[in-house]
């Protein structure tokens, strides 16, 4: 895949890297691009670039505010911590909140959170949030009830390409002013899994080391402090081949290449990754597709009472229940996944 386009500055700084230094890691283009996109913008909503769950319908919030006031309860209703990584404009943490003080949960709330200008929408929506740059300053002194919806599919992926020498790390290079996709240089064999080694020539597979590290801190967390984490995003649950990595402007798909810095970058999250290192760390854990989640909770009662409520209201909530549930539409696509420690209860909805 290559692209010509009027530099940005982030561009331009790439080709005087590359050009200086050669080719740089997928992982880094993805990286550095990403750092310059989410800090300098909102990118939810019609305005934006994307629209998220929580922006859909409330439905979707309020089905993880009782999903977690369930656990709360039945973990004997301790003092806790409400946690969400990368909460947007604040919408699905509004009505997981207002779901869970409608059972009496009422915990103190975390936002982790690197954009400034999302932070200053979330403290209009949520006054009296404590923010956090990363996982590591979250309180050490309470159970966590820890949040992710589409977090991991932003974090930098590193890919491996098959080439007639072996297994290379796939890199951002130059030709002429394109951006384009090359091998790398050295052998990184060692680095594929046995069960994945032997594939064709340009085949590619990905792997994010960033969600790793962050799934093994939030295990080892809720092993001494108690709660549960749910991570909700589009991915695959079993061990997969093939490149994923896609770029969002203006609610389309644009190349990976036409705007670094000014444009969404994401791909596919492992679930399988995340379940192995739940099971390293001894943790309880669970996985399905969103739809089958959703309809497990019971929103599908819930569509039909805000209908009752609100007559009116009946085609866009129908709607949105289907975006959020359908098969063909974020049903089967995204992913749920929970991990609770062994001295809490697991969580509902995973048959």
């Amino acid at each position: 895949m290559t692209a010509k386009r009027e530099d940005t500055d982030l561009a331009s700084r790439f080709r005087r890297l590359i050009e200086r230094h050669g080719p740089m890691p997928v992982s880094r283009y993805m990286g550095e691009s990403n750092a310059r996109y989410y800090t300098s913008r909102d990118p939810l909503g019609a305005s934006g670039d994307f629209t998220t769950a929580p922006e859909i319908s409330q439905m979707f919030g309020e089905m993880i505010g009782l999903w977690l006031t369930d656990l709360w309860a039945r973990a004997g209703k301790p003092d806790c911590a409400y946690v969400e990584l990368g909460p947007g404009r604040g919408t699905l943490a509004t009505d997981a909140l207002r779901a869970m003080a409608s059972q009496g949960l009422k915990p103190a709330v975390h936002l982790v959170e690197g954009s400034e200008a999302l932070r200053d929408v979330q403290a209009g929506a949520l006054g009296g949030a404590t923010f956090h740059d990363t996982i590591d300053t979250l309180p050490e002194d309470l159970p966590l009830l820890a949040v992710g919806n589409e977090f991991l599919d932003a974090l930098p992926i590193r890919q491996l390409v098959m080439t007639e020498k072996g297994w290379r790390e796939r890199m951002v290079a130059l030709d002429e002013d394109a951006f384009v996709f090359a091998a790398g240089p050295s052998p990184m064999d060692d680095a594929v899994p046995d069960a994945m080694k032997d594939q064709a020539v340009g085949t590619v597979i990905e792997a994010c080391p960033a969600a790793a590290a962050l799934a093994q801190t939030l295990a080892d967390r809720l092993k001494r402090q108690g709660g549960a984490a749910l991570l909700i995003d589009y991915g695959h649950l079993q061990p997969r081949t093939g490149e994923t990595l896609q770029a969002i402007k203006a609610h389309r798909k644009v190349g990976v290449f036409d705007a670094p810095g000014d444009m969404d970058l994401t791909a596919h999250v492992d679930f399988a990754i995340l379940s192995q290192i739940a099971s390293g760390k001894g943790l309880n854990h669970a996985s399905t597709t969103q739809g089958q989640w959703l309809g497990a909770l019971g929103m599908g009662a819930r569509a039909q009472a805000l209908v009752t409520k609100t007559p009116e209201g009946a085609p866009q909530i129908a709607q949105a229940f289907e975006r959020l549930t359908g098969a063909d539409e974020m049903g089967e696509l995204f992913k749920v996944f929970a991990m609770t420690p062994p001295d809490w209860p697991e969580g509902a909805g995973f048959g």
